[in-house]
């Protein structure tokens, strides 16, 4: 007998297709969390240039407005600003032990990709004042996919060796040389094949924002739902910096609720908006549940955690380390959680606010971007309102279910914990 049936079955080959793509997806995610973080620059210069040009006048301060704006807009250009920074930042996380010329490798394609675009342009825009047209822009979409084609092509072949004549182009020199060529048949692809495909991604974005509040809360719902697996950028990406269009006033056109915002589209905010009250004032109240909630041996200690989470998730609108310490201890609170962001959504969206961010809906972006919203003082009581019902639900769930949030793990788990943090 050669002991075959005694060894442990393989997993199906299907399920570990599918692991590997949600990992894939999941690394995807995480690697556009690097340019998303340098957006609040752009939007803190942008809002400084709205800011002097509503409030100061004369040569100085015009010329000073003009400089900020033109500086944060160049960042959330749709055409290439954008697109150009998820590109790069996909390429350098997601491929394996990045480095500059990765980066490079990435420049490279998206510039060649974006001449390329030129010779495609937008059926109806050729006219006599514009004889070249409009390109096609698929904005930040097509910056991911060469970011993510430049990962794939260097750890491929930024180790390989040519033969010794073309010795100067070998390993990391020749990644850049190869994206130059890929990205030229990229952008033919894309500049043949994306009018249909982005007029039908145009028309689900514009179904979703013709919902009103409800599309509006259906986003925000489907955005917690989808942190646990680490998928949400996905989902931000494509409604924050994709979906809508608004031109400018010299005639330029941004897409993305988050690039309409700070463009001065007065019917932008929908993805927005409704997340100031939760991340603000909902989330710290859980928190504050969570601590009342705790045994009173480990109140202060649990304390003085949910305080630094609440703040921070006050502060900045960060709100994972908070999400996190109930996330999959207690799903249930988790799921009430969810449903009351889509609530917050649809019930801001609803009241006529239109708030915007650069980063998260936190105080910071709060404070900065007042005199861009529309209403944004009815945060405040709609803040409170939710406070109060973050408070009652978590507080009511926690003891009703007995859910073993923070200080309140079984007796068994702590002892078995401490016995780990004990040591040698």
């Amino acid at each position: 007998m050669s002991g075959d049936s005694t060894a442990a079955p393989r997993p199906p080959r299907t399920r570990k297709w599918w692991n590997g793509l949600f990992q894939g997806l999941q690394k995807i995610g995480r690697s556009l969390q690097l340019p998303v973080a340098t957006l609040p620059a752009a939007g803190l210069l942008v809002s400084l240039g709205n800011l002097f040009s509503a409030y100061l006048h004369g040569p100085f301060w015009d010329r000073t407005a003009k400089v900020l704006s033109l500086g944060g807009g160049a960042i959330l250009d749709g055409a290439f600003g954008l697109p150009l920074l998820f590109c790069i930042g996909v390429a350098i996380g997601f491929a394996k032990k990045a480095d500059g010329s990765t980066a490079l490798a990435a420049v490279v394609g998206f510039l060649v990709y974006h001449g390329v675009l030129a010779a495609f342009p937008v059926g109806g825009s050729v006219t006599e004042d514009r004889p070249d047209g409009v390109p096609q822009n698929p904005g930040v979409l097509g910056g991911i996919l060469i970011g993510l084609l430049t990962a794939v092509v260097w750890q491929r072949f930024h180790r390989t060796r040519l033969v010794d004549w073309l010795g100067f182009f070998n390993g990391r020199r020749l990644v850049p040389i190869l994206m130059a060529f890929l990205c030229t048949l990229l952008g033919v692809a894309f500049g043949l094949l994306w009018e249909p495909v982005g007029d039908g991604l145009t028309a689900f974005a514009k179904r979703l924002i013709d919902l009103g509040a409800w599309g509006a809360g259906i986003f925000g719902l489907a955005n917690r739902l989808l942190i646990p697996i680490g998928l949400h950028q996905f989902l931000n990406t494509f409604f924050w910096f994709q979906a809508g269009k608004y031109a400018k006033p010299d005639g330029t056109v941004v897409m993305g609720d988050l690039t309409r915002f700070f463009a001065g589209d007065p019917t932008a905010g929908q993805f927005m908006s409704g997340f100031f009250p939760v991340m603000m004032f909902g989330l710290p109240a859980a928190a504050l549940a969570i601590a009342h909630s705790a045994r009173p041996e480990h109140r202060r200690r649990v304390g003085g955690l949910m305080f630094s989470v609440a703040l921070t998730s006050f502060v900045t609108g960060v709100t994972e380390p908070l999400e996190f310490s109930f996330m999959f201890a207690a799903p249930l609170l988790y799921g009430a959680h969810a449903l009351l962001t889509g609530a917050s959504m649809a019930i801001t969206w609803g009241l006529g606010v239109h708030a915007g961010f650069s980063f998260s809906a936190g105080l910071i972006d709060y404070v900065v971007n007042w005199h861009l919203d529309t209403r944004p003082w009815l945060i405040i009581p709609i803040g409170f309102c939710f406070a109060v019902v973050y408070y009652v639900v978590f507080r009511a769930a926690i003891t009703l279910f007995d859910i073993p949030t923070p200080g309140r793990e079984p007796e068994e788990l702590e002892r078995e914990t401490e016995g780990q943090n004990t040591g040698p």
